[in-house]
């Protein structure tokens, strides 16, 4: 009996730690089933936030693979549970036996009580009775709820099972759906981009930026212009119009300082060796064909006052780029600023002193000419033909064009050896109503930092989100400043004014990396490359940043 009654105490102390582990949170996947409904439904929505789409699925993944271990072990300890319940059941029925055969006693020990002589013994008996009968009564209750408690918690445990098993088949058909969507969107993204681009490049083109330093460039640095209105901002880049060869203005100022033509060419150029290529002749649109060395001295590229070595260089790179882009002579060259300035007149001067004194010289790697491209104004930094328009040319360079180190844009504008432009560091762009200037109200910068923070929270605005003065490019509704601040209002507060932007640079490459804004709404940093193609895209009239490095002024 003792040795019964302590596999029964075991058996109650086991049941006491068992059963709270067999419950399984129910409510937990009713939670997660209606998250999936909540998903496929926004799903559904023209507007999904694909990105937080993506994150709720993965997070509600993550709940499932933490419940799906879960009945892992329910199911381990369900099948421990009936490995006991085969022994429970047949101490049940001992104990059962047991209560029945001790309550007889135990009414046999009252009529003993009664008729005993020894009443304390009669007593110590009746009750020794009756707390074995009881023993057998609390026993017997605790086994048949704890196997009634086992069947509910089997049943209970296949349910949850079958529920999973739904959960998971869902979550499979929404993160298919999810993955085709955002395929879809990325589809769509991909083409908007390139539409974008598109836009961007055709609207830079209409600012007729000129490459040539011979060019008249008017360049107005904006700083001296009041737009009519009070506080602004204006956007400043270094160099015009694709900083790829030949810096112009940088060639000059490295021949003032005292070096030669081939020091020159050769710190914007990578090239094998300089060599003769005279007895060829280049046909000119629409004006016939002309020796090598005729055809140079009707290139109007740069100024024939300037430093003669800076000529030289040109020459030469006028030489090359006419023998590469014609293929020696097979094909033709166009008469503007997209191939080389030509003028039928010759140009005279320091020009054809410089012309005769390289006659024949071009630039050559492996033997044949290099595409010697040049501009202008370079701001400060060469860059590579890939860099600038894909398809990487061996001959070009990425470095900074200064005649000593640059960790600021103070060192740039005292170093740079372009600096002498007036395009070296300008705003491009302009409004006739604001004195032809390109300032823009505090507002409108608030506007344009306000369409990026929306497109973070929903890309799919993004053809709303172009700029106001002009049609939309895809055929729908432009969005004006206060139904962006409407809608951006969904997520967070929006910019009315901006007070200051601060801009970070990598000197090294010459690139803006980082532009910060603050105002009535906080502050807000986005990437300089980001911020660019946003503002292209946005800002009135032909106001644009045309570079890979910028900065900013106020007034």
């Amino acid at each position: 009996m003792r040795f019964m009654t302590r596999k029964v105490i075991f058996l109650i102390i086991f049941i006491s730690f068992f059963i709270p582990f067999l419950i399984i949170r129910a409510d937990e996947l009713d939670d997660i089933t209606k998250q999936l409904e909540s998903l496929k439904s926004e799903l559904q929505g023209k507007e999904a936030n694909y990105q937080k789409l993506n994150s709720d699925l993965e997070n509600i993944k993550s709940r499932v693979t933490y419940i799906e271990n879960e009945i892992v072990k329910k199911e381990h300890e369900v099948k421990v549970g009936e490995k006991a319940l085969s022994y429970q059941r047949d101490l049940l029925n001992k104990r059962a036996r047991s209560y029945y055969k001790n309550i007889n006693k135990n009414a046999v020990s009252l009529v003993n009580i009664l008729i005993a002589e020894n009443l304390s013994t009669s007593l110590q008996n009746f009750f020794y009775q009756k707390t074995v009968v009881d023993q057998d009564r609390s026993a017997i209750i605790k086994i048949v709820l704890y196997v009634k408690d086992l069947e509910e918690k089997k049943i209970e445990l296949e349910s949850e099972k079958t529920k999973l098993a739904l959960v998971k088949d869902e979550i499979d058909v929404q993160t298919k759906a999810l993955a085709g969507e955002i395929s879809t969107t990325k589809s769509k993204i991909v083409e908007l981009t390139a539409r974008q681009q598109q836009l961007i490049a055709g609207r830079i083109a209409g600012l007729n930026l000129s490459r040539s330093a011979a060019s008249a460039i008017e360049c107005v640095d904006d700083r001296t212009l009041d737009p009519g209105f009070g506080n602004g901002f204006a956007f400043y880049t270094y160099g015009i119009p694709h900083r790829v060869g030949l810096n112009q203005y940088g060639a000059k100022g490295r021949a003032d300082a005292g070096q030669n033509y081939e020091q020159i060419l050769r710190a914007y150029y990578n090239f094998d060796e300089l060599k003769d290529a005279g007895g060829i002749n280049i046909n000119v649109d629409g004006y016939g064909s002309y020796s090598l060395e005729d055809y140079v001295k009707r290139i109007y590229e740069m100024p024939e006052s300037w430093n003669i070595e800076a000529l030289k260089a040109q020459a030469i790179a006028a030489r090359s780029y006419a023998l590469a882009y014609t293929n020696n002579g097979q094909g033709s060259i166009c008469t503007s600023q997209n191939c080389q300035v030509f003028n039928p007149n010759e140009k005279g001067g320091n020009w054809n002193v410089a012309v005769d004194a390289t006659a024949g010289k071009i630039m050559a790697q492996g033997g044949q000419p290099i595409k010697a491209w040049f501009s202008s104004t370079f701001g400060g930094y060469a860059h590579t033909s890939g860099e600038v328009w894909g398809g990487n040319s061996s001959w070009t360079k990425n470095f900074a064009d200064t005649s000593s180190g640059v960790n600021s844009f103070s060192d740039l504008q005292s170093n740079a050896w372009d600096k002498e432009s007036k395009c070296f560091y300008i705003a491009q762009g302009s409004r006739g109503e604001f004195n032809k200037s390109a300032w823009l109200k505090p507002s409108e910068v608030a506007d344009i930092v306000n369409t990026l923070l929306l497109l973070k929270y929903d890309s799919s605005t993004t053809e709303h989100l172009y700029q106001l003065d002009k049609e939309n490019p895809s055929g729908t509704d432009n969005w004006n400043e206060d139904k962006v601040k409407s809608e951006l209002r969904k997520y967070k507060s929006p910019f009315s004014s901006i007070s200051n932007i601060s801009v970070s640079a990598d000197f090294n490459s010459g690139r803006t990396t980082s532009i910060t804004f603050s105002g009535d709404a906080g502050t807000e940093s986005f990437s300089g490359e980001e911020f660019k193609s946003r503002f292209n895209l946005r800002s009135p009239a032909n106001i644009s940043i045309v570079g890979p490095l910028y900065s900013t002024e106020s007034r």
